[in-house]
């Protein structure tokens, strides 16, 4: 029998395993997936440890063109592998109660509202499994492809390298080298080094490598947009604003927390919100695009150290909060006004964004957010909150026709940014490798 590695359990392997379940293909090879994680709860599954947010949507998650009826094939699997749906006797979905949904934008009265203030409104159905639901529903997929036979998960090894050939040599960190006949990479944007070494032996890989999305984490009370949120859940808007960056909304969470995330030197922030346990206040992210030109080709990079400087500020393992209206005054934040952070104290320090941030990224965030109080009173209200840094990476995107018998896949092909997309992205891949 053949053999096949997986690198990284995350989505895009999950959706990877589906396509070749679904092709009949999975039992023709010998699987082995690698996970650095030492275990199930202690992998690396990236997008899917935050939030369980789903969507079905054309116009966001990826730069990919994934037919509607593929990306509600997959998110109706996680939902089913949930708990929260099941399928009737006809194949026909049938949804909890309990699961929260929305329509972004469907709202004609709505969409008509943002669009004449010059906000592009982002059309979306919406499900929200929550932190922990979503992490039961990966044990639940974990434990159906672990009764596969030829399907053997490897955790605590840490793949450091994959060396592309007729058999393709997978090394990993605890020093063990296994040749394989095809190879599925999966590693997520936190995987991005093992990619970026095979970009270095390979650099016609790259197809482009330009784009990182620096911001905040923007936090306010639950009452100035709870009619947003029972309307849509996530309400998800762009805007081009006076600098010339696009500007957009991303991880809505109602009655949310805010939350670290962690890369190898240095921290960001993020959101979620669970299921059952609220708070009183929404989160969501505000970023801002930033493409380069040549000879700049390191927009990782930058973004890292953009990240690094505002830890370095807060004193090396913090995050920075500010208030609005100190934040557009270019004053450290002394004192908090009404919203009481979700984000644990020993996190942050209070401090000035406008020391981390480039100019035109605060410029940028201070004209969408002054631009959304036209539309959504009491966005500007002096004392909402910002954490920083927040950034995105785009992975550099790749030729997946580059070679045969190995495909990058998910957030760290550079070419999906959600968990449909990823899913997707790996689930097509599959049907044709």
């Amino acid at each position: 029998m053949k053999k096949m590695a997986i690198i990284g359990f995350g989505a895009a392997s999950i959706g990877f395993l589906k396509g070749l379940q679904e092709e009949k293909k999975i039992n023709h090879y010998n699987i082995d997936i690698y996970e650095k994680g030492d275990n199930l709860e202690g992998a690396g599954f990236g997008g899917l440890k935050y939030d369980g947010k789903l969507f079905i949507s054309k116009e966001m998650g990826g730069d990919l063109v994934i037919p509607l009826n593929i990306q509600k094939k997959v998110v109706e699997y996680y939902l089913t592998k949930s708990g929260l749906a099941k399928l009737d006797k006809d194949k026909k979905l049938e949804l909890s109660n309990k699961l929260e949904k929305g329509e972004s934008f469907e709202n004609e009265e709505l969409y008509k509202k943002f669009y004449d203030a010059d906000f592009e409104p982002v059309r979306s159905h919406f499900f929200h499994l929550g932190t922990e639901l979503l992490i039961e529903t990966v044990k639940n997929i974990f434990e159906e492809f672990s009764k596969f036979n030829n399907i053997n998960f490897i955790f605590g090894e840490e793949v450091i390298k994959v060396i592309p050939g007729p058999e393709v040599v997978v090394v990993t960190s605890n020093g063990t080298e296994k040749a394989y006949d095809k190879v599925a990479v999966a590693v997520g944007r936190r995987g991005h080094k093992l990619v970026s070494d095979m970009v270095k032996d390979h650099p016609d890989l790259v197809l482009s490598n330009d784009k990182v999305d620096l911001g905040v984490r923007f936090e306010l009370p639950n009452h100035i947009v709870d009619y947003l949120n029972k309307e849509m859940y996530e309400f998800k808007i762009r805007l081009k604003t006076k600098t010339g960056y696009i500007v957009r909304t991303f991880c809505n969470n109602p009655g949310g927390e805010v939350t670290l995330e962690s890369y190898d030197d240095f921290l960001t922030v993020n959101g979620h919100a669970n299921t059952n346990k609220k708070t009183t206040n929404t989160n969501f992210a505000i970023l801002v695009t930033h493409s380069f030109t040549q000879p700049f080709n390191d927009p990782v990079g930058y973004g890292s150290y953009i990240a690094k400087l505002s830890n370095i500020l807060a004193g090396g393992d913090k995050v920075i909060l500010q208030c609005y209206e100190d934040f557009k005054g270019s004053k450290r934040t002394k004192k908090l006004g009404r919203v009481e952070p979700t984000l644990d104290p020993k996190h942050f320090i209070l401090g000035d964004l406008n020391l981390a941030l480039p100019r035109r990224t605060i410029e940028s965030i201070i004209d969408f957010l002054e631009r959304l109080e036209t539309v959504v009173r009491g966005v500007t209200y002096p004392d909402n909150l910002l954490y920083g840094a927040e950034v995105k990476f785009y992975a550099n995107k790749i030729n997946n026709d580059f070679f045969g018998n190995v495909k990058i896949i998910g957030d760290c092909s550079g070419w999906t940014r959600s968990i449909t997309y990823a899913t997707s992205h790996g689930y097509l891949i599959a049907k044709e490798f």
